[in-house]
């Protein structure tokens, strides 16, 4: 059900992002090209990493995961940061998202990470509910700040 991902996926890879981007109501921000996701995963040096769920009956991708290498100076390990996760609306239920989870666990548990991170929008009520069920918790106290655009090149050019 669940395998990490390989170049041949990259169509797919961009597909479900897209898709995502329309289910987080932001089809506009997702600008990443498959060129580019071919590079980031499949590079001499990948800056991310990708696994595919797809569906026991029809081998069909049905959703993925993608993620890259975090590092906390508290802990002293690296972890993964989940920087997606979606799963096609018709496969839910299914256990997918579950099954991707937990390979991400169990390659933080084979590779001593101590980690494993992610961001869920507030209005995204049943993602919540299934990250809380499975043990997650929210990191109260915690704001999420990101520079883009016109406010990164700016303070990149000072």
């Amino acid at each position: 059900m669940i395998r990490p991902a390989t170049p041949a996926d990259v169509p797919v890879i961009h597909t479900l992002i897209q898709e995502l981007a329309t289910y987080e109501k932001a089809p506009q921000e997702a600008k990443a090209t498959p060129a580019q996701l071919h590079d980031a995963l499949f590079s001499d040096h990948p800056a991310a990493f990708a696994h595919i769920a797809e569906d026991d009956d029809t081998g069909e991708p049905v959703g993925f995961a993608l993620w890259f290498l975090s590092f906390s100076t508290w802990r002293g390990t690296h972890g993964i940061y989940l920087e997606d996760l979606f799963v096609r609306p018709q496969a839910r239920g299914a256990g997918h998202g579950k099954a991707l989870l937990t390979e991400l666990a169990r390659i933080c548990t084979r590779r001593g990470y101590q980690r494993l991170e992610w961001s869920v929008l507030n209005w995204n009520e049943p993602a919540i509910g299934f990250y809380d069920a499975l043990g997650a918790r929210p990191q109260n106290g915690w704001t999420v700040y990101r520079l883009t655009d016109e406010a990164l090149t700016k303070l990149g050019t000072e």
